[in-house]
């Protein structure tokens, strides 16, 4: 029997209202209540003031699946600062207030206030949080999140079971004790960690692999003083199986190689995005980065075998971190019978850079449009003002408002932030293989604003250190979004020629690229998330001395913001005692 029309459209608006309430029904709101404080504790070992979320660290591992919100409830149990979380590579589609940026998206928290962030995670991948105020990343202010894809849908790739590997940097003296020499005359840098840590755990002035060292007798035994709090975290793994290990790098200042003993290892995912698989023997993960890589357990079953990380970009002054993948029914405390992997030398930047150039888009993922709209060119260089010693950004050194951008911008407060348009570019006789001619440069804090749905590229270019032949790695992130990595170059960036070399057919979606020494990265992404965003250096003591810039678009399109990521500065005050 033929059913009429208006029955049939009934009977598919009811359908298309099911596919809704089934969709709604399958996310969840997870709710967290946190509360940050110091507390004593030996990450290392040594015992040391540390930042802890409930009494943690690293703080709570956060999980859910995608199109979940998140609902976070944190207090400030501080006593003389303010703090704030940033949820790394969570782009805030609709909730740029709650990306977690001092003096941008939000005021500092102060201590004894609760602020409430509410958004939701819509993408499945690796991710982290931690704190974007002063330097508190690097005082231990950090934890895992992770989003699986949402119910009914799979990830492209099988794998039997799962780990987590956080891994940062620690030093003994405190964050503020590194934050005072960074802004002193003379200028005192912060060093290199005493130890690398694998989820808050590591050994200081002892190795697991200390058997195998020839300082063997310098070393001694590992004894675990601070008992659970150093001990290593061990990966427990049955034989022939195939095994996920989620690894991020929330480092304040190394970047990292990572190799397990015996075992190749498939990379998989980036930063949230999906890549073409490719096998490698270590991996190169830089601060901010995130990766998936599949790893096969086919190896001798009677063995355990080491999971290393080692510094590069730097000259190493800091051991190895280890762990153990432990063949289970194997005791997790019989060592491996050789040394761990050997870190590459930790100037082979050729290594590095191979193995940049073999992350590439999963097929069938989003491609970058054709064309831009805009270009930006971001130079490098460290200068300084007054005697001080800085990093600028097209000779601008970021110094951030007392009142965010983010309500400035929407409410028209003109005076809380320079409305001069930053630099776009930088001198095309520079010289970025020598040191600046003239070192002198200048505190800014105004923003680049761009057009809402338009295609920007970013360059940026390294250049030479104040000292001769020095040029460091910066891997830069960027927040509210990510962009296709078109590129890496040597030396200075040619326009109309080095162009021609851009990856548009399968380049990687991230949110966090490095730039080599003495050398240029390309990046393009489409202004899609009305807000103001941070771009900026990843490694710590770099953003605390100018490092970074701010992009703004579509303010005008963002919703109502909290009261309580407005009411800070002279400015945002006193337009809350208007309103």
């Amino acid at each position: 029997m033929a059913l009429s029309f208006g029955f049939m459209r009934g009977l598919i608006v009811c359908f298309v209202l099911l596919c809704l309430f089934q969709v709604s029904f399958g996310a969840k709101t997870r709710h967290y209540k946190w509360e940050v404080e110091y507390k004593f504790w030996s990450p290392d070992c040594v015992e040391n003031p540390v930042m802890t979320i409930n009494g943690k660290f690293p703080g709570p591992m956060i999980r859910a699946k995608a199109g979940d919100t998140i609902h976070v409830e944190l207090t400030n149990k501080l006593h003389t600062e303010g703090v704030v979380i940033h949820w790394h590579g969570i782009r805030q589609f609709g909730t740029p207030w709650a990306d977690g940026t001092a003096s941008i998206s939000q005021c500092a928290i102060n201590a004894g206030e609760t602020f409430i962030y509410r958004f939701k995670v819509d993408k499945a991948g690796t991710y982290f949080y931690h704190g974007h105020y002063g330097m508190q990343r690097s005082a231990g202010l950090y934890g895992s999140l992770i989003v699986d894809v949402a119910g009914g849908e799979k990830e492209p790739f099988h794998y039997d079971g799962e780990f987590n590997l956080l891994l940062s940097d620690w030093w003994h003296q405190s964050a503020h004790e590194q934050e005072i020499g960074l802004s002193s005359i003379p200028f005192r840098w912060i060093g290199e960690p005493q130890t690398l840590l694998m989820n808050g755990r590591g050994q200081y002035n002892c190795s697991l692999a200390a058997p195998f060292s020839s300082n063997y007798s310098s070393l001694g035994k590992c004894t675990l003083r601070g008992g659970e709090q150093c001990a290593p975290h061990i990966l427990h793994a049955l034989p022939n199986k195939t095994y996920r290990l989620r690894i991020a790098s929330t480092t304040a200042l190394a970047s990292l190689n990572l190799a397990i003993g015996n075992h190749k290892m498939v990379v998989v995912e980036a930063d949230g995005n999906y890549l073409q698989p490719f096998e490698v023997e270590d991996l190169d993960i830089y601060s901010g980065e995130s990766y998936s890589v599949l790893v096969r357990t086919n190896q001798d079953p009677t063995q355990n075998y080491w999971v290393s990380i080692g510094v590069r970009g730097r000259e190493p002054k800091t051991p190895q971190g280890l762990t153990l993948l432990n063949y289970l029914p194997n005791s997790a405390s019989k060592l491996p019978l050789t040394a761990p992997p050997v870190t590459p030398k930790w100037d082979d930047y050729d290594h590095s850079k191979s193995f940049s150039n073999k992350i590439l888009a999963l097929m069938g993922s989003p491609k970058p449009p054709a064309n831009y709209d805009h270009r930006i060119m971001l130079l490098n260089t460290q200068n300084r003002i007054n005697g001080y010693t800085k990093w600028a950004i097209n000779n601008v050194s970021l110094v951030l408002p007392f009142t965010p951008y983010l309500g400035s911008i929407k409410y028209g407060l003109k005076h809380a932030f320079d409305n001069n348009p930053p630099p776009e570019n930088f001198s095309s006789n520079y010289d970025v293989m020598k040191p600046p001619i003239n070192p002198n440069s200048t505190h800014g804090n105004a923003v680049y604003m761009l057009n809402l749905s338009s295609t920007t590229d970013v360059i940026l270019q390294n250049a030479n250190a104040l000292s001769d032949n020095v040029s460091e790695i910066h891997p830069w992130h960027l927040h509210g979004h990510d962009f296709w990595v078109l590129g890496y170059g040597e030396g200075k960036f040619r326009d109309g020629h080095d162009e021609k070399k851009f990856n548009l057919k399968n380049p990687p979606l991230r949110n966090t690229a490095v730039i080599f020494p003495y050398g240029w990265t390309a990046l393009r992404f489409v202004t899609d998330n009305p807000g103001v965003w941070a771009f900026h250096c990843h490694i710590e003591p770099h953003l605390h001395m100018g490092m970074g810039v701010v992009f703004a678009e579509g303010v005008h399109r963002v919703g109502n913001i909290p009261n309580q990521a407005l009411a800070c500065g002279l400015t945002g005050k006193k337009f809350m005692k208007k309103n």
